[in-house]
């Protein structure tokens, strides 16, 4: 464990002994997924809808990162208000690479099934 990775553990310690809550991302997850407000628990999904908005934050204010089509699959990480943090299982089909992470709104998704 380097320096960073310890501080950050300690901080996090004497928060929790203080009396704070931490709300963990899965280890999967990339760095933003620290938006999250809850964690769903790593389920699959399949986007449901064409040249859909692939974001890099979870509201349409972020950029997108490309288009998502119906579908393409997702895994599910966790959640902001009704944005899942996802990462692309396999490249989408508007060739986006397998593994990038980005937003979706919930309501883009045809299923979510652990």
């Amino acid at each position: 464990m380097n320096v960073k990775q310890r501080t950050a553990a300690v901080t996090l310690s004497v928060s929790l002994l203080a009396g704070g809550a931490a709300a963990l991302a899965p280890t999967a997850s990339a760095a933003s997924s620290s938006s999250c407000s809850y964690n769903i628990g790593d389920h699959d999904a399949i986007v449901d809808g064409n040249g859909i908005n692939y974001r890099t934050g979870p509201s349409t204010s972020f950029s997108s990162k490309g288009f998502l089509y119906d579908g393409d699959d997702l895994r599910v990480y966790c959640g902001k208000g009704n944005w899942y943090y996802t990462k692309l299982i396999h490249r989408s089909k508007s060739g986006m690479k397998t593994g990038t992470y980005g937003w979706i709104r919930s309501d883009m998704l045809l299923q979510l099934a652990g």
